[in-house]
């Protein structure tokens, strides 16, 4: 016989207990299998620098609900964890620890300083490991994977030489997104556009044959040191004069040209644009077509550099203000007017970031893209929900080429090398000796890192052996499915894609499947600056893994942000408690030790309803996973649970489990034993520790080979166990219990009144056989079933069901007169209530100074009040 389960549910003593016994017995391996279909995901990897936070939590949890869905369907399930390496989070986390001693990463030099970064990666990188596994998550831990460890930095090397080869990686001077506070280059992807106000300056340009003035309108006056040319539309008949001669640059005093180009717009501004192509993407094209002189007047560092006359040294914002001042001083400045506009930001540190003419390394993106939107369109690679979709070939229809080189010293150094002779640029799978060029041996590798995307782009293929053929390579990829926030499309999916498309020939994965962010229970972002954070591992402490689990996806749909609140962790502690119990009080009446569905003749009413149930269940459930309707399935599987087996069965079988007939007892230990082993296994992927923990404690199923129940398998739908007729009958039979114990709990009756009742009903063997139901759960003395209703109705009752009408002698248990007055009091005493609180409500100095909990509390007491009430009638109506 099976252990006790003791009386509480403690998940402190379970949880980790549980998840050591799985890691022993190797349940999480995911191994190459001919005779299973493959089942893979590779883990979005979180950053090295992470602690584990809601988002990541809801990740996790979506990802190990499907693999221990798929493990127990008979898919060889492999989920590949890792980490990510994270350039600059990591990177400016070790340089904060070199400023507490007083030094930066230039004092230790480069070899010393990715020793420390090293150090501080085996220190603190297996945090948030250990933080997924508090969670349940079913990894395959000893094929964790590292953005840079060998085989990755392997995959990188292979991808940057091939695609440069291909004359698809090229190094030129470009505009880029530059964040002077991290001091690196970024990805458009990695600009977050933020509205702020401004403002229009309206400055004049003096023709330089005295013919008159330009006046432009600029939202940056900081960067018109370094103005090469004013353009005009060449539509304008307002300049059409001036085309082809030259201005003179204020304060500067340098002569620039008038140019025509369809890039002005005749509405905007006084529609004459000043030129600078070093700072701005547009005016750099603009500069192309007209050999435009470039000259770039701000630093790395965001400060004014050389070129910038008297202003040279100021930071930026500085210097915006100190040429506005001399600008009106010496006549230049026409006008001021507000404006706002988006301006981008730094998406790690949210500093505004300076558009700024650089030699950097790109990927060319119009040759990748090709595919990458082909596979979305054709339906190959599909979006859940579809309409992100829209979102992606938006970006890929519209994509740049990609900033791949960052000015940092963590990540992937760029695999090139400049000739120091003859200047060539030798790029090699191998760290060359000699430039391929000219021979000599003095070479110089470019300083800069890849973008940390640049590896995460790989992911799918590189965790699984590529640029190696390797067994688990050709046996899992593609893999089947990606689960990711709606945050990184850009960043991530659409770089995954034409990564895989690109080296392997073959899409990534099949299916994408998007969530939202988790926000607090007012609907806001998550953030410290806010405080509004909760901490994931304070709430599992707190109400056990399996209960905040449960409430991550409980109402959660693909794609949509969801709120989080404690108090729904606290419901889900009380749903464990509930399965608990049941299952205890299942256990300590059993008698069986093998489970056995028994033969079909021998099953009562309740025991063919409970099994026709519970087919539709394993149908519905099963059809809600494969569509990643997560949230759909733990729904069903929780009112299934709770009122189906729970309130309903259990209850229904007592009398037989209690009772002189051996038969009947045995046969409902096997249908309560049978039917619980099912719904564990149905629950096991949302709530995997309690469902093990009471699996191993019951009787096994006849023929049952696994020792654990995440390794057992999915329950089938059967035909077989489907007996429309009885559950149909036995529902009826529930209907009228329901209904009549709702009308007795409006009256105030209590269970220990009993009363006769009449069932008119043209179907009456249905109520004889379930009298005793009927008896014992609706409190009846005697049930007579009759074809004509009867003739006196005074005193009685009348409680319509779909299949009968019951009449019920209430004046035997009820003291109208006194009962009236009883609802009366209790009603004039709700009133009393509701005014008190209505007028709080309506005094606006209480509702505007009052903290918001406290006007909270008072508008769902008056709601209560107002519920209370409309029952209080109900009840009133009904005993008259």
């Amino acid at each position: 016989m099976k252990k006790e389960l003791p009386k509480v549910y403690d998940p402190k003593d379970v949880e980790d207990r549980i998840y050591k016994m799985w890691m022993d017995g190797d349940c999480f391996n995911g191994d190459p299998d001919p005779k299973k279909p493959p089942f893979s995901i590779v883990m979005p990897p979180p950053n090295v620098t992470g602690q584990l936070h809601m988002g990541h939590a809801l990740d996790s949890t979506l990802q190990d609900i499907l693999t221990r869905f798929k493990r127990m369907e008979g898919y060889s399930a492999l989920w590949l964890p890792g980490v990510d390496h994270a350039g600059i989070a990591t990177q400016i986390k070790v340089e904060e620890e070199l400023r507490k001693e007083g030094k930066t990463r230039y004092d230790l030099g480069r070899e010393k300083f990715l020793e420390r970064v090293w150090e501080w990666k085996n220190k603190y990188g297996s945090r948030i490991v250990e933080q997924q596994k508090k969670m349940g998550v079913s990894c395959d831990w000893k094929r964790s994977r590292f953005t840079m460890d060998e085989t990755c930095a392997k995959a990188v090397r292979e991808t940057f030489c091939d695609l440069y080869d291909k004359g698809m990686i090229y190094k030129g001077s470009r505009i880029i997104n530059w964040c002077p506070h991290c001091v690196t280059a970024l990805s458009d992807a990695e600009v977050e556009y933020v509205e702020k106000p401004g403002h229009l300056w309206y400055i004049r340009y003096p023709m330089t044959d005295g013919s008159g003035d330009l006046i432009i309108a600029t939202t940056r006056p900081e960067t018109m040191m370094g103005d090469t040319g004013i353009a005009v539309n060449p539509a304008d008949e307002r300049f059409k004069k001036w085309v082809g001669k030259t201005c003179i640059l204020p304060i500067m005093n340098r002569e620039i040209p008038v140019v025509a180009d369809d890039y002005a717009e005749l509405e905007f501004g006084t529609g004459a644009v000043k030129m600078t192509p070093a700072h701005d993407p547009n005016d750099f094209e603009v500069g192309l077509r007209h050999n435009l002189e470039v000259i770039r007047v701000i630093g790395d560092d965001g400060k004014i550099n050389e070129n910038g006359g008297p202003y040279a040294g100021m930071d930026r914002y500085e210097c915006r203000k100190a040429i506005v001042k001399d600008l009106e001083e010496q006549g230049y400045l026409v006008k001021v007017e507000p404006y706002s506009h988006n301006v981008g930001t730094c998406y790690r540190c949210h500093n505004d970031v300076e558009p700024l003419i650089s030699a950097q390394w790109f990927v060319k993106m119009e040759p990748l893209a090709k595919e990458a939107l082909r596979v979305v369109k054709d339906g190959e690679v599909k979006f859940v929900p579809e309409r992100f979709s829209k979102t992606y070939i938006n970006w890929m229809e519209n994509v740049h080429d990609w900033c791949i080189s960052r000015q940092l010293w963590w990540g992937h150094q760029i695999p090139a090398w400049y000739c120091d002779e003859c200047g060539h640029i030798n790029v090699s799978r191998e760290d060359p000796t000699k430039c391929e060029k000219c021979g000599s041996t003095h070479l110089t590798r470019d300083p800069d890192v890849l973008d940390t995307w640049f590896s995460s782009a790989l992911w799918p293929f590189s965790t699984l052996g590529w640029p190696d053929k390797t067994a688990d390579l050709n046996y899992y990829y593609p893999t089947s499915v990606m689960v990711t926030g709606y945050d990184i499309i850009f960043f991530w999916v659409a770089r995954m894609i034409f990564s895989g498309c690109e080296q392997m020939k073959k899409i990534p994965f099949d299916t994408v499947l998007i969530h939202g962010l988790v926000r607090d229970d007012k609907g806001r972002k998550m953030s410290k600056s806010l405080g509004n954070g909760i901490d994931p591992l304070e709430m599992a402490e707190k109400y056990g893994a399996d209960a905040l689990r449960f409430n991550l996806i409980t109402g959660n749909s693909p794609g949509n942000d969801t709120r989080f609140y404690t108090e729904k962790c606290e419901a889900m502690r009380n749903f464990a408690n509930k399965i608990w119990n049941a299952s205890r009080f299942v256990q300590m009446n059993l008698t069986i030790d093998t489970c056995e569905l028994p033969a079909a003749d021998k099953l009562e009413m309740e025991d063919k309803w409970i099994l026709t149930k519970l087919n539709a269940l394993i149908k519905e459930v099963t059809e809600n996973l494969d569509a990643y309707e997560i949230g759909v399935a733990s729904a069903k599987v929780y009112d299934f649970i709770w009122d189906t087996y729970c309130d309903w069965y259990i209850e229904l079988t007592k009398t037989r489990m209690t009772g002189d007939n051996a038969e009947s007892k045995k046969v409902a230990e096997n249908v309560l034993c049978y039917v619980l082993i099912d719904i564990l296994k149905l629950l096991h992927p949302f709530m995997p520790f309690i469902s093990e923990e009471i699996w191993q404690s019951l009787p096994r199923e006849a023929g049952e080979t696994s020792q654990y129940l995440m390794s057992a398998e999915w329950p089938k739908y059967c035909e077989e166990t489907n007996f429309s007729a009885e559950a149909d009958a036995i529902e009826a039979v529930m209907d009228t219990i329901k209904a009549v114990r709702a009308r007795r709990a409006e009256m105030n009756v209590p269970p220990s009144k009993k009363a006769e009742m009449i069932l008119l009903t043209a179907e009456p063997a249905i109520y004889q056989q379930g009298e005793h139901f009927i008896k014992r759960l609706a409190y009846a003395s005697e049930v007579q079933t009759v074809d004509k209703a009867p003739e006196n109705l005074e005193g009685m009752v009348t409680i319509v069901t779909h299949k009968a009408t019951a009449y019920i002698p209430m004046s035997e248990l009820v003291d109208f007169k006194a009962e009236l007055e009883r609802i009366a009091k209790e009603r004039e005493k709700a009133e009393n209530g509701l005014r008190i609180t209505e007028g709080k409500l309506k005094n606006e100095k209480f509702v505007a100074h009052a903290p918001e909990a406290v006007v909270n509390v008072e508008r769902e007491k008056a709601e209560k009040y107002r519920e209370l009430i409309a029952k209080l009638d109900e009840s009133a109506k009904a005993l008259q």
